[in-house]
This record gives structure tokens, C-alpha cells and sequence, in this order.
């Protein structure tokens, strides 16, 4: 801890001292477009997408000039303190959502509470629990460049098989159809084809077991501060779902997701939750596949959505500020959150964006669909990493049989400790 306190403290009075420094630069800004450098990490098609938004953007005006490194987003995390600090960083940085939170504690960000209460910054009908995303202590400090629930990949070839033609919609309804679809042809105990691959730690984005918990009524940490994982709810959502995996064997005990994802892709588990990314992967391995929400709890129909947030650095000067604040603007416009939906796979990130303005993208349309679901994973809440690193240990523990009610004490303890 105390290291973690040291860096902090070190990553605080840098960037503090950078702003200082670039309030002395203003003054003597150069003539010219206003160059602002952006750090992501998109690869794929998204990255080409979000290259010809950028060239777009230049192009549409003559005061900004947006320069784009690619980066992987480990590097991004790993690299961009100490690039604030010596004043080498971006002005504008792309992150996973749950990452902004830290660097916003630590400084590192501008307050974009005056863009947002503009109404030419494009924000008003952004989708609210993706704003939730960047929301630390009330304030916002990024916007979001994708937010999309998890959600149940399933294998239609499996399901016609079995003879089931609807998709579940309740828990209750879900392990009866995961039931029907686990065989043990050999009965040694060992399924052959589980009905899903339901990892109990390491899981995607760590957000399979929070989803569950909120479905159930249960919560992990509210306002960012207080753990609130021991509850009755979480500890009956802990149960439910441990006799389901671990009596009737619906999907192996001690699963990753790495494992849970290759499961699936063989064709030995009949569902998977999973984002966007997992269309691919069941293309790439000729499944027939389709994609529903994650079925309802006790208490709602909820899923945890992962995202990505951009943010500006406190490293960017007055002018560079208002550059980055444009270029957001002209991203989160009507027609360029189309082009972005459509080319990257993410729903749209406005509300007001017809699913049949993204009818191109058949995976954005089912994803689009289910977009009500989604819940903003640990908002907030800076110290995310050791949070969900408790959950995992509660939820690997809870399905190899430990007493629920120790674990869940013990889980609140570190993650009351975690948010301090």
C-alpha cells in the first residue's frame, strides 16, 4: 500500500507541476494550428475507423490538428504517468473505462464539467451509464468512445438440436435450458458438451459475476466508497448460481475465461457471455451463433458494460484543451457516432441513433438491442483493480465449495480496504 501511496503521491505533484508549467506556455504558443497528440489503442477495424474520423475532423476546420499514436493499452497503462511527468504525454488519451477513475484521482485529467453543460459538445443524449463511466466525484472526466453489455453468445446449431427455439429470459428458465443442453453421453460424470461456459474468476472484463450480483439485487460498492458486497442478496446470488455449476453441471468448476472462450469456440459449450469481440472468434471457428441478453435476476435484467473513455491530460494547454474538446464534440455528432457504431462493432453511444441506422452491422444491431441493460462496471470507484481481484477470489472460492458467508465477510474487508 504504501508504495501505491508513494507513486500516486510522485504521479500528483508531476502532473500538478505540468500544469503549471503549461499555464507558463500559453503566452508563447506558436502561430498555427493547435496540435493535439492522442494515445490509443485500437488495432483492428476500429483503428482504421477512428483514422478516417480523425483525418475527417482535420479536415472540417483549421485550428486543430489531431496526431494519433497507436499504442497497445497495456503500454498506455503502463507508460503514461511517467510520460506526464516528463512532460512527453498525449494531450488526449483512449483507455478501458475502468482505468480512467485512477488517473483522475491522481491529476492526471481535466474536469469537463463546463463542456458537458454545453450544448455543442454533442453530450446530451450521450447514453447516461456510459457517462457514468467517466463520472468520478460527481464530476466528469473523459467521455466515452464505446460502452456495450455483455451478453449471451449462443450456439443455434446447439440449440436446434435440443429442440429449443427460444432464447431464456429468467435464471430459472436459463440453467433449465443450460441442463438440456449439457450431455454425458459416457455418464462419468464429466459432460462432453456443458450447456455454458460460466467461468468463476478471471472472467471477461471481470464483469460476469457483478452482472449476476446486480440481476440478484446485490451490489459490490456504492458511491464509489463504501463496499456492500455482504448482503443478503449477493449471498443468495452466490448460491443459486454455485448449485448450478457445481451440482448440476451446467459449465466446469474452476473455469477462466480463456478457457470459457475456447469451450465455446470448439463447440463444447452451447453459450458464453461475452462482448463484441466474441462474433469473431465464432466466425472464425464456423459457428452458427446468435446473440441474446443476459436473462433476468430476481431483481432486474442487468448486465456490467465495458467501455472505453477519452480524456484530456492535464499536460494540454488552454488552446490544446479547446482542440480536444472540439475533436470530442465532432465525435459524439450524429452522423460520425453512425460511422464510429458501424465500423467498430460498439452500439451507438447516443440515445437517439434508430437501431435501423446501424442495420449494416448485424452484431451492432443485436448488441444495440440489448443496450438497456447495460450497467457502468464499478463507477467510480478508483482502486477497481483490487476490487475485482476480491471478486474473484469470493466467486473462485464460493463454486469450489467454501462457506459463502466467510468469503463474502472476508471480500468485504478487501474491498472496503481496496476503496479506501
Amino acid at each position: 500500500m504504501m508504495k501505491k501511496k508513494a507513486f500516486a503521491a510522485a504521479g500528483m505533484i508531476a502532473v500538478a507541476a505540468l500544469a503549471l508549467t503549461g499555464c507558463s506556455e500559453d503566452a508563447a504558443a506558436p502561430e498555427g494550428p493547435t496540435t493535439i497528440t492522442f494515445w490509443h489503442g485500437y488495432t483492428e477495424a476500429d483503428g482504421d475507423v477512428l483514422a478516417t474520423i480523425v483525418d475527417d475532423f482535420n479536415s472540417s476546420q483549421d485550428e486543430y490538428v489531431v496526431e494519433t499514436e497507436v499504442k497497445t493499452w497495456a503500454v498506455i497503462d503502463d507508460t503514461l504517468l511517467p510520460a506526464l511527468s516528463s512532460d512527453e504525454g498525449p494531450d488526449v488519451v483512449a483507455m478501458p473505462g475502468e482505468r480512467l477513475p485512477v488517473y483522475a484521482d491522481r491529476g492526471a485529467f481535466v474536469d469537463l464539467t463546463d463542456f458537458y453543460s454545453s450544448p455543442e459538445s454533442n453530450t446530451a443524449e450521450v447514453v447516461p451509464q456510459a457517462v457514468d463511466m467517466v463520472t468520478v466525484d460527481g464530476k466528469p472526466y473523459g467521455v466515452p468512445a464505446g460502452f456495450v453489455p455483455l451478453a449471451v453468445f449462443y450456439n443455434k446449431t446447439l440449440f436446434e438440436s435440443a429442440g429449443i427455439n427460444e432464447f431464456p429470459t429468467t435464471w430459472d428458465e436459463w440453467v433449465d435450458v443450460a441442463s438440456t443442453l449439457t450431455v454425458d453421453e459416457d455418464g462419468d460424470g464429466t459432460p462432453e458438451q456443458y450447456g455454458v461456459a460460466l467461468p468463476d474468476h478471471a472472467t471477461v472484463a471481470n464483469g460476469l459475476w457483478p452482472s449476476l450480483f446486480v440481476s440478484g439485487g446485490g451490489e459490490i460498492v456504492v458511491d464509489g466508497t463504501e463496499a456492500v458486497i455482504d448482503s443478503p442478496e449477493n449471498a443468495a446470488t452466490l448460491e443459486y448460481w454455485t448449485s448450478a455449476v457445481a451440482d448440476k453441471k451446467i459449465s466446469p468448476t474452476g473455469l477462466d475465461g480463456i478457457g470459457a472462450d475456447e469451450l465455446f469456440s470448439a463447440g463444447k459449450a452451447a453459450m458464453h457471455v461475452g462482448g463484441p469481440w466474441m462474433a469473431s472468434i465464432a466466425e472464425a471457428n464456423d459457428i452458427d451463433y446468435a446473440i441474446a441478453a443476459i436473462p433476468a435476476g430476481p431483481a432486474e435484467q442487468a448486465a456490467s458494460a465495458i467501455g472505453i473513455a477519452m480524456a484530456v491530460t492535464t499536460q494540454a494547454d488552454d488552446a490544446q484543451v479547446k482542440g480536444a474538446e472540439a475533436f470530442f464534440s465532432y465525435f459524439l455528432q450524429k452522423d460520425v457516432a453512425v460511422d464510429w457504431s458501424l465500423g467498430s462493432g460498439w452500439p451507438p453511444l447516443r440515445t437517439d441513433i434508430p437501431v435501423s441506422d446501424v442495420a449494416a452491422n448485424p452484431v451492432v444491431v443485436a448488441l444495440s438491442e440489448i443496450s438497456s441493460t447495460g450497467r457502468a462496471l464499478l463507477p467510480g470507484v478508483v482502486n477497481s483493480v483490487d476490487v475485482l481481484t476480491a471478486v474473484d477470489t469470493l466467486t473462485q472460492k464460493s463454486v469450489a465449495g467454501g462457506d459463502i458467508d466467510d468469503l463474502l465477510g472476508t471480500a468485504q474487508s478487501e474491498i472496503q480496504e481496496a476503496v479506501n
